[in-house]
C-alpha cells in the first residue's frame, strides 16, 4: 500500500486486512481516468474503538452549502497551500470540520487516489487509528451539521443496507446509519472499505431506493424513502454495476 509499513500487530484485524488489501481496493476498479486538472484532495477515514466496539468517523455536511448539502461523508476537502498532501490535508479538515486534534491521530496509511468526474477531485483516502479516541464535536457549523462515530457493526448489518437511485441514473450502495442515508462515493469507499477488511455480509442488492430528501432521517428505514424533493445536482459516478450471479439473500424487515 502508497505510504504504508507493515502493518502494526497491535492493531485489530479488521484494520490489518484492510491495510494489506487496500492497495487494490475494489472501489478503484469502477472509478473513471482522473483529468489534467483535477484538484488534489483527501479525506481521513479515521477507526477507533467506541462504546459499542470499533468504529468509523462520519460527518453531515450543512444543508447551507452549494455542493454536497446535507450529504454524509469522511471529513476532507481540498488542499491548501503549505499542506503536507495528502496526510496534513486529511488532518487540516478533520480539525476544521470535527474538531479532531491531529496529534490524536495515528495515520497508518494512504490509499490509492479515486477520482470524482462530477466535481473534478482527486481524493486519497487517508487511514487513521484513534489511540485515544474523545467527544466528537461539530469543528465549523457552517459547513457540518453533525458529527457521528458510527459502529461498524451498524455499517455491516444486512439490515441497514440498500442501494440508492439518483436521478441522473446512478445506483450505488448506500446505508441507513446514526440517523443519516450515507450514499454516492462516501458509500461506495465505505462498501469498498467493508468488502477489504472482511466485514461484508451478505444483503439484499435488489433493495434499490430513491435518493431521500435532503436531510431524510433514520426514521424512515428500512422501508422505502419519499420521493425526491431536493437532491443534490451532482451525482457521483461511482456506480454500482448489476449484481452477477444470483442475488444475494434477501433481508426481511426488522
Amino acid at each position: 500500500m502508497t505510504g504504508a509499513p507493515a502493518p502494526d500487530p497491535t492493531l485489530p484485524e479488521y484494520l490489518r486486512r484492510l491495510l494489506a488489501a487496500g492497495q487494490d481496493l475494489p472501489l478503484r476498479h469502477r472509478m473513471p481516468r482522473p483529468t489534467a486538472t483535477a484538484r488534489r484532495s483527501a479525506v481521513l477515514i479515521l477507526f477507533g474503538e467506541g462504546p459499542r466496539g470499533a468504529d468509523v468517523l462520519l460527518i453531515e455536511k450543512s444543508a447551507h452549502l452549494r455542493t454536497h448539502a446535507g450529504q454524509p461523508a469522511f471529513p476532507g476537502g481540498g488542499a491548501d497551500p503549505g499542506d503536507d498532501y495528502p496526510v496534513g490535508t486529511a488532518l487540516r479538515e478533520a480539525e476544521e470540520e470535527a474538531g479532531i486534534d491531529p496529534d490524536g491521530v495515528r495515520v497508518l496509511a494512504t490509499l490509492p487516489e479515486l477520482f470524482l468526474g462530477p466535481s473534478d477531485n482527486l481524493v486519497v483516502p487517508v487511514v487513521g487509528w484513534w489511540d485515544d479516541p474523545r467527544e466528537v464535536t461539530v469543528g465549523d457549523p457552517r459547513e457540518v451539521a453533525r458529527v457521528a462515530r458510527v459502529p461498524l457493526a451498524d455499517l455491516a448489518d444486512p439490515a441497514n443496507r440498500f442501494r440508492i437511485r439518483h436521478p441522473s441514473g446512478y445506483v450505488g450502495p448506500a446505508f441507513g446509519v446514526a440517523g443519516m442515508v450515507v450514499w454516492g462515493f462516501t458509500g461506495g469507499l465505505l462498501d469498498a472499505i467493508l468488502e477489504a477488511a472482511g466485514l461484508a455480509r451478505p444483503w439484499d442488492v435488489t433493495d434499490v431506493r430513491a435518493l431521500p430528501p435532503l436531510g431524510a432521517r433514520r426514521p424512515q428505514l428500512p422501508g422505502t424513502l419519499d420521493p425526491v424533493d431536493d437532491e443534490d445536482a451532482a451525482a457521483p459516478t461511482v456506480a454500482d454495476p448489476a449484481p452477477d450471479g444470483p442475488p444475494a439473500r434477501t433481508v426481511p424487515p426488522r
